[in-house]
């Protein structure tokens, strides 16, 4: 049988304690070192290759999922401020709405939304009202004598819901653009 190994007593001192010279144990080692290499795995996984979501991208993605799924829901009752403000947080249907503004809005509101020759849609002041569903109408049915056309018609009901949906993330950006104009929305 071996004999155990006797402690051996460092030779420096520090207020008056001196340092035995052990061996780590095993089990605290393979702690240190498992340590290590499930840090750099985290460390490539979700920082440098993207295999897995951060937690905060998987908390938006099921927040897109369940507004989703809640329009889904909701699909057969009369559309709603509330309706229109959660289809603002769908990315789809904003990208949707951004196509559709891109295409038919920019020449007069520009492509950031801070107006030309139509009103200014990133500051939070509003012609004929800034809620969801007064917006809404605005778009369907235009206003004439301001020389907004009504888009109604030509772009039906779904792809005016995206514009709609896209005007809502523009709204209070407040780019530098066209003055203000209409009434101060709360």
């Amino acid at each position: 049988m071996t004999e155990p190994k006797q402690d051996e007593l460092m030779s420096h001192e520090f207020d008056g304690i001196q340092e035995f010279d052990n061996r780590l144990p095993n089990w605290w080692l393979y702690t240190l070192y498992g340590a290590i290499v499930f840090a750099v795995i985290y460390w490539l996984g979700f920082h440098t290759w993207g295999a897995w979501k951060m937690p905060h991208e998987q908390y938006e993605l099921s927040m897109v999922a369940a507004a989703e799924a809640q329009l889904a829901s909701m699909a057969d009752q009369e559309l709603t401020d509330e309706a229109l403000q959660l289809m603002s947080t769908v990315p789809t249907s904003v990208e949707a709405g951004r196509a559709v503004f891109e295409q038919f809005c920019v020449a007069c509101h520009l492509a950031d939304g801070s107006g030309s020759v139509g009103p200014n849609l990133t500051d939070a002041y509003w012609i004929h009202g800034g809620q969801p569903m007064q917006i809404l109408t605005t778009v369907t049915d235009g206003v004439p004598a301001m020389g907004m056309a009504a888009w109604g018609d030509q772009l039906g009901p779904i792809r005016v819901q995206q514009v709609v949906s896209y005007v809502l993330t523009l709204k209070g950006t407040h780019r530098p653009g066209k003055a203000p104009q209409g009434e101060l929305e709360e």
